[in-house]
């Protein structure tokens, strides 16, 4: 529980209802009981202003751990669960220049190339890093081959990539991290992929892109690459963004750069594993196309549907059949 997150909600849940405290945290203990949601959740699908008819469409923690569980089997899991598996059985999907730690100490050149990239950049990461956590970048001129091994011992680091530079309209955008845009596919009986919704991250004065990091999403058109809907926090007390309140850049009309290119390669994807049969995909979009980061088994309720107004668990639902 972030203690200080549920203060601040329920501080501007009174000012909205003219409600007490105390009722309404009761009320949401109550919710998690009978939705299946967390308490924090209550306030960030706005159930304070809601029926109960409204309520039941939503799809909380709860509901999600279940469902992505049976869809995703903790023994097939691990290929998305650790960023190093995942980069070695996607690898063709990838734009830039990934290693673990054990091939750079089989590999000088690989090392070298990362050190040589364009950006200046390199990103470390642990393989089971969520949610942008577990990050660091540094400038390259700080390493040699041997040097960033070491280093990556000293701080348990298990892998390394290149920094990748994103397509020029994300960065007018939004230049302060790498937007990325978040696709989730679900296979159906017949392994046909549906998509089950995208989405546009955009960070605000930040060097990730994640919304528990304090950045917005959109919802993007499915057909047309097109963001379709205004950038949205799951900071409750945040009004909603037409425009980006930084660079004044429109979100709403903004068009995805390569959008056919990533459908088709998100299609192709989540048909070479089939065993995990629901994933959320996070693709960054540079001037030579789309290419992933990673994928999530447990892809975000949060990004999922507050961007989209709305509960979504009814698209889950024929796949439970």
């Amino acid at each position: 529980m972030d203690w200080k997150k549920l203060d601040l909600f329920l501080d501007y849940t009174t000012q909205k209802t003219s409600r007490n405290k105390i009722s309404i945290l009761f009320e949401a203990i109550l919710s998690v009981f009978k939705y299946n949601i967390s308490i924090l959740e209550f306030f960030q699908f706005r159930f304070f202003e809601q029926s109960h008819l409204d309520r039941s469409t939503w799809a909380g923690t709860g509901y999600m751990f279940e469902y992505q569980l049976k869809m995703n089997p903790k023994s097939e899991r691990t290929i998305l669960d650790d960023k190093t598996k995942f980069y070695k059985k996607y690898g063709n999907y990838f734009v830039h220049t990934v290693a673990d730690i054990e091939a750079l100490k089989k590999n000088n050149d690989l090392a070298q190339k990362l050190i040589d990239n364009s950006s200046g950049k390199i990103v470390f990461k642990v393989a089971d890093g969520k949610c942008g956590i577990d990050v660091q970048i540094e400038n390259t001129e700080k390493f040699m081959p041997t040097t960033m091994v070491a280093f990556m011992e000293k701080n348990s680091f298990d892998l390394v990539e290149e920094f990748i530079t994103q397509h020029p309209e994300l960065s007018k955008l939004s230049s302060s991290a790498v937007n990325t845009v978040r696709i989730f596919t679900q296979l159906d009986k017949n392994n046909k992929v549906d998509l089950l919704g995208c989405r546009l991250r955009i960070s605000v004065n930040s060097s990730v892109d994640n919304m528990a990091a304090g950045n917005m999403a959109a919802v993007i058109d499915e057909t047309t690459g097109i963001v379709t809907g205004k950038g949205v926090y799951s900071d409750i007390t945040k009004p909603d963004e037409e425009v980006h309140p930084v660079t004044g850049v429109a979100i709403v009309g903004f068009q995805i750069p390569f959008w056919k290119e990533t459908l088709e390669m998100v299609k192709k994807a989540a048909l070479q594993y089939p065993q995990n049969r629901s994933i959320g995909w996070d693709i960054v979009i540079t001037e030579n196309g789309p290419g992933f980061i990673e994928g999530n088994h447990d892809w975000c309720k949060l990004l999922w549907q507050l961007p989209a107004k709305k509960g979504l668990k009814e698209l889950l639902k024929p796949h439970l059949s």
